[in-house]
């Protein structure tokens, strides 16, 4: 398997060296030469495979050589450690949770997969090259990726995230494991945290001296994994009969992304439904048929604050730049603090069901859709455990909301991170450390 650059003047590279560079030379995101459909009878019989099965089948070709076929199944074995809970919340409507791992996030999947292949490669290598993870969060990417790649011998992880603008948890949880995890406050935006990033990739000052990756969803080994999920989600519901539409609350676009990415290789999905915040660049992009990127909005659904969404150019990729043949199977809707906070009480009251902002997104964008389509069963992807976001849930909701052992553990812990504006100070930071 090869990858070439969206931006169309790069060289083709393998899986390897995709994951280790993160960003193509030209500033474009790698993307897969070739997309092989999975055969019909893996489908006709999915019901009958395992988790592990499953991902390893969905993943492989994307891998190619570069990992062997035992290394990588058991890649997968350790990725997949943890439950994704189907439920149903009413008639017609399912939730798929995706924060029973060790982050409490649905990223955790991705990042655990990204920093065993890091790890993998430098396990071959005769002298373990040093590489340095640097990665922009908007919420529950840090935590993911910090304990994804804690510890991992040949690794250094630099994660920025914006400040005052993450929950107490989620900065808990990627400034104090210490050790190969450094993290830096930005007075900033997520989106400025991300430009950061990306002009260091691109800064020829740290060659030889550094050797830089990302490990957000513009990483390959970060954002194909995340097609896992859709998988085990459609296994689950396949009995019903019915055609399946998945809603997914969204920011930075990897996500769904990697489900578009598992219908590509033949997942029978209906159609994916998008729910954003006040950042609505893609559903009025799908309206007017103008993308117009802007500076991010600050809202109580903080993962989804990004204003330039950088996994948006795969998705049209994937549709070959058709937006009409898009808007076929993409449906974006967006919704203010209020309705989010409406939609908490609404499943809280009606449902008995505990959902964060971005799963509560997730939902209304959901039945909004399903209001023309009754024949489809619906699921909506709850990405985070609401105990990330007690500081914006409603009151009532919070004292129902019973603490992980692992938040428990978090909270008496000393936050250690440097504070910078600039990318000089970014950049300066990287060739003392």
């Amino acid at each position: 398997m090869t990858y070439y650059s969206l931006n169309h003047n790069a060289p083709k590279v393998s899986f390897r060296e995709a994951v280790v560079n993160g960003l193509a030379p030209d500033k474009g995101l790698y993307f897969p030469s070739e997309i092989k459909r999975l055969p019909t009878t893996f489908f006709e019989k999915i019901e009958d495979l395992d988790p592990v099965t499953i991902a390893f089948e969905a993943i492989k070709q994307f891998v190619g050589d570069d990992i062997p076929e035992n290394d990588l199944k058991e890649i997968v074995r350790e990725v997949l450690s943890f439950d994704f809970p189907v439920k149903e919340v009413e008639e017609g409507i399912h939730v798929l949770e995706l924060y029973h791992g060790p982050t409490l996030a649905f990223k955790d999947v991705g990042a655990r997969f990204m920093a065993r292949c890091l790890g993998y490669f430098n396990k071959n290598k005769e002298t373990q090259e040093k590489v340095t993870v640097l990665v922009a969060t908007s919420g529950d990417t840090g935590g993911a990726v910090a304990n994804g790649f804690y510890e991992v011998g040949g690794v250094e992880v630099v994660i920025l995230y914006p400040s005052g603008k993450v929950s107490e948890i989620q900065e808990k949880q990627l400034t104090t494991l210490g050790k190969n995890i450094s993290a830096i406050e930005v007075d900033g935006t997520f989106d400025d945290c991300q430009a950061m990033v990306k002009k260091a990739f691109l800064d020829s000052e740290f060659e030889g001296k550094r050797t830089l990756t990302s490990a957000n969803s513009i990483n390959v080994a970060r954002w194909l994994p995340q097609m896992f999920y859709y998988f085990f989600a459609y296994r689950k519901l396949k009995s019903e009969g019915k055609k399946v539409v998945f809603s997914v609350p969204s920011g930075n676009f990897g996500n769904i992304c990697a489900g578009m990415m598992a219908q590509k290789l033949g997942l029978p999905v209906h159609h994916f439904v998008t729910g954003t915040n006040a950042n609505k660049i893609v559903p009025d992009y799908l309206k007017t048929g103008e993308y117009l990127t802007q500076p991010s909005v600050a809202t109580i659904s903080n993962a989804m604050d990004v204003g330039a969404p950088s996994n948006f150019v795969r998705i049209q990729q994937i549709y070959n730049n058709d937006l009409e043949v898009l808007r076929s199977q993409l449906t974006g809707y967006s919704y203010s603090d209020d309705e989010t906070r409406e939609a908490l009480q609404h499943l809280y009251q009606n449902h008995n069901y505990i959902a964060d902002p971005h799963g509560a997104i997730g939902y209304l964008a959901l039945k909004e859709y399903l209001k023309d389509d009754k024949e489809s069963v619906g699921v909506f992807l709850e990405t985070a455990h609401p105990v990330k976001f007690l500081d914006v849930i409603p009151k009532n909701i919070v004292d129902e909301i019973q603490l992980p052992d692992v938040v428990k553990s978090l909270l008496p812990k000393e936050k250690k991170a440097e504070k910078i504006s600039t990318y000089q100070e970014l950049k300066s930071w990287l060739l003392t450390n």
